[in-house]
């Protein structure tokens, strides 16, 4: 079953950052039957209400975008709303959509499931095969619930249920929360804050050696809508019933914090000197995904590291500025 652009589809969290992207992706690709749902509409932690809300519209597909997310600070300060309310929205919606007909789902994960010290780059196969970073442990269990959960019901329902790993992301819709956002925005927020200051020096987190890959939010998109148009024998052959049903989703390349502090100063215009908080978490070593299950079916991103900057500081002079 590949992708129809007539049949209905669920996006669930589709007002966040991948969530709104996913929909870009579907409407330019003429998806026009969708299906979406704001929190104050269905709280996806209430079960009743997700399985009212399937039984209701009875989506084919069903991109499940929506999370509780955050950066270093978040998960460290939160661990508890982390694990929690990934665990109720994902439990919630995957088992609605196997309970009311849904065949095709795709599962958004992050890519800090995997071990804190990982072969580079990583492979899906690298599940659960070492100790996880301890400063967002909680929410890479839930992710991980989430793809055993799919995996588990592929295994004893014949669905179709696959989990996307996508690299750090930054773009259009980005939270910018001053403590709680992810590297990018943070530093867009602060690169920008300080231009406008004229300060001298910006203070980074951490030491600036880890090094990180990042992926552009609607190339993210691309990837997700590419994965689930694939024809279900595609599909079948890329991810057998022995392996997980997961795909990484990358740019390919990664750079260090630092490289990319300063990136991001280059393109807001910030000269000021950077210094580096060393008494702050650096979170895991280095994250570059492999993505040879993906770019060996003809998918690669395609918008660069300086461009993707461009568009995400434009989004956040036209919000913020």
């Amino acid at each position: 079953m590949a992708l129809e652009t007539d049949g209905k589809i669920f996006v669930a969290g589709h007002g966040g950052m991948v969530g709104s992207a996913i929909m870009r992706a579907l409407k330019t690709r003429g998806f026009r039957n969708i299906v979406t749902r704001t929190r104050s509409e269905l709280d996806l932690t209430r079960q009743e209400a997700v399985r009212a809300f399937f039984a209701q519209e009875r989506p084919q597909v069903v991109f499940m975008a929506a999370a509780k997310v955050g950066g270093i600070h978040a998960n460290n300060a939160y661990p508890a709303e982390f694990i929690q309310d990934n665990l109720e929205i994902q439990g919630n919606i995957i088992d609605s959509a196997y309970r009311h007909g849904v065949r095709k789902l795709l599962f958004l994960g992050s890519s800090c499931i995997y071990p804190r010290e990982c072969p580079q780059p990583i492979k899906e196969s690298y599940l659960l095969t070492g100790p996880l970073e301890p400063t967002n442990r909680a929410y890479a269990i839930a992710k991980i619930a989430g793809i055993e959960m799919c995996w588990s019901y592929n295994r004893q329902y014949a669905t179709r249920y696959l989990a996307a790993m996508p690299s750090n992301l930054y773009g259009i819709g980005d939270s910018y929360h001053p403590e709680n956002s992810h590297v990018i925005p943070a530093l867009i927020r602060r690169a920008h804050e300080h231009k406008v200051r004229g300060a001298t020096e910006m203070v980074v987190w951490g030491t600036g050696k880890p090094r990180r890959e990042f992926v552009y939010v609607d190339d993210m998109a691309e990837g997700c809508l590419f994965t689930m148009s694939l024809p279900d024998e595609e599909i079948d052959r890329m991810l057998p019933p022995d392996v997980a049903p997961m795909v990484n989703i990358g740019l390919g390349y990664d750079l260090t914090i630092e490289q990319m502090a300063r990136e991001v100063c280059s393109v807001i215009g910030f000269t000021g000197r950077i210094v580096f908080d060393t008494s702050r978490p650096d979170g895991t070593p280095r994250k570059l995904l492999d993505m040879s299950r993906l770019e060996s079916r003809g998918w690669r991103a395609r918008t660069l590291l300086r461009e993707g900057l461009e568009h995400a500081y434009q989004d956040y002079r036209a919000r913020f500025s």
